[in-house]
């Protein structure tokens, strides 16, 4: 899972990189792991800052001021695909043709296929194991079958064309293009968000423009009109025109429905549906289920609290309907990171007393229902019971606005493997015995759609493959589960240095470390403008803190 991000100024002097910056740190919640900007500036020439870490990690006022120009692109990044490596930080850069920057959201499912046509027809070199970088290097080779000195929309919508032909999966796309202007296209099952804003000068004055994965971006930023792009669409903006056109619109629109329940901001609306809306709707709809169950098990419930901060809306939205008290119980540490999108087991597990600490007043002999926007891997929920238990609960409840999740993601959610999913093999009373709970009360699949689709009727389908195992692509086999399996096991997703880096560690890492961290970047041969910082800067940092 990952945020992507493209701004246009209508001052090609301006400085865009700021802006991005701000905007990646809106977009922190779908990517811890790594995050990037390059930008570009006169005479069509990119300038590049990324690293492993978070966006307040990598970007200070220095690291910005290298990166000129009025258009660029960013990205943060969690892994799904490849490793964590630093040298698969994101944006990518080919020099050929014309020059193309490009970040990706989403995973493919026939990289094997595309490595082989990119090897034996295209003979473009793939240093990674990044399906962003094979995206890239498809498009880059569809656009170098023009043979022009300089392309235009037209040809770029011919590769994008190509591109959906032969690549399957789910990608959410934005590229730049040196000294032309940016370019966003969707999957044609339009599995992962990305949308444009304009943002526009008082009386017929410019207009600058923005991509984004979520609306909250353009929000903030003060840009407007915000549109969805669409599936199978690519738009194409530059300093004199926006062009869009649809290029596969032949297939199921199938929206993740997992963004709703756990992704996106609440204050984000994807493809026409307040997020902060359908979870209420969840809440909603798991009262009654949880009204019905209750009833049956005889049992009551003191209070509702929600394991923050996502299943708040739909918490407070249950307690309503059921009309039982709701208290806030667990008080959360803002400095660590979401769990859910840490790269280990063992960091995961950690992680989660850290982030949360109970307080005892509200489950001292008390029958608690907690409220979860979903169970996954059961390492954070196992926690939370039992914190609450140590502190007084007589009764752990809980209740899930999420099915049972038994299924691998294969679009680019971190659920690989179906031994680590608690609910695998699982029956509803053996998850609560797993996680050490009292009873688990799950949402319907039915109730989850019916939540989300009530604001948009449009979206006939979602991707619901977590909870069903149908995949809206095709091409899903046990073959390729298998070996996705593999290819992500936690061992290939260890990296040299922390999984939120100490810049001076990660300077000093040893010489076969995954990359520079400055001067040319061995990925992409774009010189890297990171660098570590001095224990006094550090300290400096800390201190402004």
């Amino acid at each position: 899972m990952c945020g992507i991000l493209g701004l246009l100024l209508h001052n090609f002097e301006g400085e865009a990189a700021s802006e991005i910056c701000e905007g990646l740190s809106l977009l922190q919640h779908r990517g811890q792991d790594a995050c990037g900007i390059v930008t570009c500036g006169a005479k069509g020439r990119f300038f590049q800052c990324k690293a492993n870490g978070m966006v307040r990690d990598v970007f200070d006022a220095k690291s910005l001021s290298t990166l000129s120009g009025g258009m660029g692109v960013g990205h943060v990044r969690y892994p799904t695909a490849g490793s964590s490596a630093y040298a698969e930080a994101q944006p990518f850069y080919v020099n050929s043709p014309y020059g193309i920057v490009f970040a990706h959201n989403g995973n493919l499912i026939n990289t094997r296929e595309l490595k082989a046509f990119l090897d034996a027809d295209a003979h473009r070199h793939i240093n990674t194991d990044s399906d962003s970088e094979l995206l890239l290097n498809v498009f880059a080779n569809n656009l170098q079958k023009t043979g022009k000195f300089r392309i235009n929309e037209e040809d770029i919508f011919t590769a994008i064309g190509g591109l959906m032909v032969q690549v399957k999966g789910a990608y959410a796309c934005v590229a730049m293009l040196a000294g032309f202007g940016i370019i966003a296209f969707r999957d044609p099952n339009g599995i992962r968000p990305v949308g444009m804003a304009a943002r526009r000068r008082p009386i017929t004055g410019p207009t600058d423009y923005l991509f984004s994965s979520e609306s909250v971006v353009a929000d903030a930023s003060g840009f407007s009109d915000w549109e969805d792009v669409k599936p199978g669409e690519a738009i194409i903006i530059t300093r004199e025109r926006v062009t869009r056109r649809h290029l596969m619109p032949s297939a199921t629109f199938a929206p993740d429905i997992f963004e709703y329940v756990y992704f996106a901001r609440p204050d984000s609306v994807l493809d026409g549906v307040s997020v902060y809306r359908s979870r209420m709707a969840m809440g909603e709809m798991l009262a009654e289920n949880v009204k019905r169950v209750l009833a049956a098990e005889n049992l009551e419930v003191d209070v509702v609290i929600p394991v923050p901060d996502t299943s708040r809306v739909a918490a407070l939205e249950l307690a309503q309907r059921l009309k039982i008290p709701y208290r806030e119980g667990f008080v959360k540490n803002r400095y660590v990171g979401r769990t859910f999108i840490m790269p280990g087991q063992q960091t995961r597990s950690k992680n989660v007393r850290k982030k949360l600490n109970a307080m005892a007043l509200e489950f001292v002999n008390k029958a608690v229902l907690l409220v979860d926007d979903s169970i996954v891997r059961g390492t954070t929920s196992k926690e939370i019971i039992q914190m609450a238990k140590d502190v007084g609960a007589k009764k752990v409840i809980v209740a899930s606005c999420a099915p049972p999740i038994r299924h691998s993601n294969v679009y680019g959610i971190d659920m690989p493997s179906p031994a680590e999913l608690v609910a695998y093999g699982r029956t509803t009373p053996e998850i609560a015995e797993a996680i050490g709970a009292d009873l688990v009360i799950f949402q319907t699949l039915p109730d989850l759609i019916a939540s989300v689709q009530q604001f948009n009727p449009s979206l006939k389908a979602f991707d619901c493959s977590v909870f069903s195992g149908e995949y809206v692509t095709g091409g899903v086999n046990e073959e390729y589960l298998s070996r996705i399996d593999t290819m992500r096991s936690e061992n290939a997703k260890r990296k040299v240095g922390s999984v939120v880096p100490d810049r001076v560690e990660a300077a000093e890492m040893a010489p076969g470390r995954n990359g520079p961290l400055n001067g040319a970047d061995e990925t992409i041969g774009l010189y890297n403008s990171w660098t570590a910082m001095s224990p006094n800067e550090r300290a400096n940092r800390a201190i402004v803190s």
